[in-house]
């Protein structure tokens, strides 16, 4: 059997058995998580909503415990609107990625005040909501309110890849892939919400991205990759770049009290709106930035990886006192003083984590 390749009309199989095959595989095996309905049960759009945004980008490993603490601390979308944005970018701490916080908070805020707490049931009108855009669109829709939609990530596209052996590579075709998952999703009005979340469970358990348990996959028969002996080699990806550097200074700032400054990161900045240490700019080139006088390098960095980039932050130590003398730290509404014994509490992104562990 010939390859597919983009622009092929695909009719390999037909699409009711594949459905048929991967839910009924699903009522058996579908994994337990926190925020998915068990059977017999209503899916809950706010539960359904927050855990989206949370997995963007994100482990489901990572998001359970996140999930559960929000959902003890905030059970309703009224509630989570009513609370203060600060305190949501606390709790949020370390999950990354920290407009998604932001952009959950304003969410929460349209839903409860202006939807009387009810989500849209609409790709159309979710997609009007900050944060949410079409890959999350599309799961709401499905999982929430049962409705057909196309669902494609990471996971899908990876099955979608291996049943139709495309052998063109990531991230290219991933038009072409969610052309073809399309094929198995869009119209079909049984159970969508389950076949989204089947097709993401076989893909996260069965279909993995090394070693696939091709033996046990319900939709062996029908997976072209397999009858080829490729699916190992599937999807193929286009080498990636080498991130780029970035280096920048952090500053360990103290008072007569031995406490610790912290600042609130602007809105425009990285990590925007979280409670972080004072920084200079983070920059392609040592020799493009210089450090606060009166503070002195300590010989310590640290390094961290974001999406696009790696940050090696040089840690420099000084005295507030000396510092605003020299006038380069205006005195600020923005800034904090917190002890040592209150920094396990204070909700800080990994990057100053990695920093405030080196200087206890």
């Amino acid at each position: 059997m010939a390859v597919s390749k983009k622009g092929d009309k695909v009719t390999l199989f037909d699409p009711n058995v594949f459905r048929k095959k991967i839910l009924a595989w699903y009522d058996k095996h579908q994994r337990i998580l926190p925020w998915r309905a068990r059977k017999g049960e209503t899916p809950h759009p706010y539960y359904v909503w927050l855990s989206e945004i949370m997995l963007q980008q994100t482990t489901v490993v990572t998001v359970g415990p996140y999930f559960q603490k929000f959902i003890d601390k905030w059970p309703t979308v009224h509630d989570l609107a009513s609370a203060e944005r600060d305190e949501v970018m606390h709790e949020w701490a370390g999950l990354g990625y920290y407009a998604r916080a932001r952009n959950l908070h304003k969410c929460a805020a349209i839903v409860s005040n202006e939807l009387n707490g009810k989500f849209p049931s609409t790709q159309k009108d979710l997609e009007k909501l900050p944060g949410i855009g079409g890959y999350t669109s599309a799961a709401i829709r499905a999982i929430a309110f049962n409705k057909p939609a196309n669902v494609v990530d990471g996971n899908i596209e990876r099955v979608m890849s291996r049943v139709f052996a495309v052998t063109e590579p990531l991230p290219a075709i991933k038009p072409y892939l969610k052309e073809l998952a399309g094929q198995l999703s869009e119209n079909f009005t049984n159970r969508p919400g389950d076949y989204a979340q089947a097709l993401m469970d076989l893909g996260a358990t069965i279909c993995t991205p090394t070693s696939p348990k091709c033996s046990l996959c319900p939709v062996h028969p029908l997976c072209s990759a397999a009858k080829q002996g490729i699916a190992k080699q599937l999807p193929r990806k286009t080498l990636k770049k080498a991130k780029p550097q970035k280096h920048g200074h952090v500053y360990w700032i103290t008072d007569h009290e031995d406490k610790i400054l912290f600042i609130r990161r602007a809105e425009t900045e990285m990590l925007g709106g979280m409670l972080g240490l004072p920084t200079s700019k983070w920059v392609e080139s040592h020799k493009n930035f210089k450090s606060i006088k009166g503070a002195k390098a300590n010989n310590l960095s640290i390094k961290h990886s974001f999406t696009h980039f790696d940050l090696i932050l040089d840690i420099y130590v000084g005295n507030y006192d000396k510092i605003q003398a020299s006038g380069m730290i205006p005195p600020s509404n923005h800034h904090f003083w917190m002890s040592s014994s209150e920094l396990d509490n204070i909700g800080l992104p990994t990057v100053f984590k990695k920093v405030v562990k080196l200087m206890k």
